[in-house]
């Protein structure tokens, strides 16, 4: 993890209809919000549309924020496999993204992001909000909730980050 400026982390919180996205600086102290915000095709397109829009919404921030990392959420089993499928397309042109720019890719459960930023791997939309609010210190829930899920995502991923940079630097004495 880079101490001195800190690493930009964009994460991701893929949908076909939206996906909602989230820039954050972290130091491994220390996060700051970056941008946050939704990337939402035209509700009416066929998904090969809605697809090249995301990839096109992404591939803009990359270029203008240049991030060190990307961090996104993993399919979910849904009970709707067509949902889940379509997801997961999402997902593809979202990670395709990252990949074309070289940027390592983080990868999260739901579980995993909520644990990580609630304490509990079922914690409900409003914690999640609430808690990223209270993290990266700002005065309100970052709306739509979709950018909130894809900050919940970074700072996931931003924590992994601290762990494994802790991890990998510490010296062991008897």
């Amino acid at each position: 993890m880079q101490k001195e400026s800190g690493v930009i982390i964009l994460g991701v919180d893929p949908g076909s209809n939206i996906t909602g996205y989230g820039l954050i600086e972290s130091n491994g102290e220390k996060n700051i919000l970056i941008e946050s915000g939704v990337i939402e095709p035209c509700t009416h397109d066929p998904l090969p549309e809605k697809l090249k829009e995301i990839f096109k919404g992404l591939v803009k921030i990359i270029r203008k924020s240049h991030p060190h990392q990307f961090a996104i959420e993993q399919a979910f089993y849904s009970k709707n496999a067509r949902s889940a499928l379509i997801m997961g397309h999402a997902r593809g042109v979202a990670i395709l993204a990252a990949a074309k720019s070289n940027i390592p890719i983080g990868e999260y459960s739901p579980k995993e992001v909520k644990c990580a930023i609630v304490g509990t791997g079922n914690a409900s939309k409003s914690q999640v909000q609430y808690m990223v609010k209270k993290l990266l210190n700002l005065k309100e829930s970052p709306q739509p909730v979709d950018a909130a899920d894809a900050l919940a995502v970074a700072l996931c991923h931003a924590q992994r980050l601290k762990h494994n940079y802790i991890m990998t630097t510490r010296v062991f004495t008897d």
